[in-house]
């Protein structure tokens, strides 16, 4: 109309809760843009993982020995080729060597791009059971070792033979314990192991007998042996005995104490 301006509305400024939607609204989106980023390298990550391009088509097995040394590296072998290096499946494996009591783990590395290094740890026998049947070896943790040689361990008389893969009779387990933490070369001198009236005798071919007593403090009480063993005095002996590590003494000789580092002459 004459004389009066054109006034054109303004837009109210936005309030605060407004504001507030918006910011809401802007980081759902964000959101949803960077989950969808994620679902689609995701995929790729999953397709390029299992596809032909890191195909394992090399695989190196070391570890393994004796008679089923053959038999253990083809089924890691027929295992690991089932595989990619980017997608290693360590039970695959365990169960590909579930049937060889002798393994005690398996372990792989994958080397890009087509190589699978596999590594074989076994089990250590350290003692036989023996029992009417025959002897079968078994390890330091009662893991009875069937399909392997009882060669070169000491013998543990049993009336039966161990119906399960472990032995799980606390009295033979002591035993095994007790040879399991001798040293590697005493342990080859032992003949057999028992329980007498002193607890727990080992019998040390062409040696004495040796009395331990409990399965306790066995590092100390195979020390002190080796000391005993290493002086001259002990020359002779039909026993000795370690139950107390730090007063051995040895029968079959004049009776006294054979102390640790004892020198073979007095002045």
């Amino acid at each position: 109309m004459p004389g009066f301006p054109l006034r054109l509305p303004f837009a109210p400024a936005p309030t605060a809760s407004r504001r507030r939607v918006a910011v809401r609204r802007g980081r759902v989106r964000l959101g949803l843009v960077m989950l969808a980023c994620a679902a689609v390298l995701a995929g790729g990550w999953l397709a390029l993982r299992d596809s032909a391009l890191v195909a394992v088509e090399q695989v190196s097995v070391s570890g393994a020995s004796g008679a089923q040394a053959a038999a253990i590296t083809s089924a890691l072998t027929t295992a690991g080729r089932d595989m990619t290096t980017l997608h290693v499946r360590p039970e695959i494996l365990r169960s590909a060597v579930a049937p060889y009591a002798q393994v005690k783990s398996v372990t792989a590395e994958a080397d890009l791009p087509d190589r699978l290094r596999v590594r074989v740890t076994e089990h250590v026998a350290v003692a036989a059971v023996v029992t009417a049947q025959g002897a079968v070896p078994v390890a330091a943790d009662g893991t009875v070792l069937r399909g392997t040689t009882a060669d070169g361990v000491p013998g543990l008389k049993l009336a039966l033979p161990p119906a399960g893969d472990r032995i799980d009779d606390p009295r033979t387990l002591a035993t095994i314990a007790t040879l399991a933490a001798a040293p590697t070369v005493l342990r080859r001198r032992v003949a057999n192991a028992y329980r007498g009236p002193r607890g727990l005798t080992v019998r040390l071919a062409d040696g004495p007998s040796v009395h331990f007593g409990t399965a306790t403090r066995l590092a100390a009480k195979w020390a002190s042996l080796t000391a005993v063993l290493a002086s001259p005095d002990s020359r002779g002996a039909s026993s000795i005995d370690v139950r107390v590590p730090e007063h051995p003494a040895a029968a079959g000789l004049e009776q006294r104490s054979l102390q640790q580092g004892e020198a073979s002459t007095r002045p």
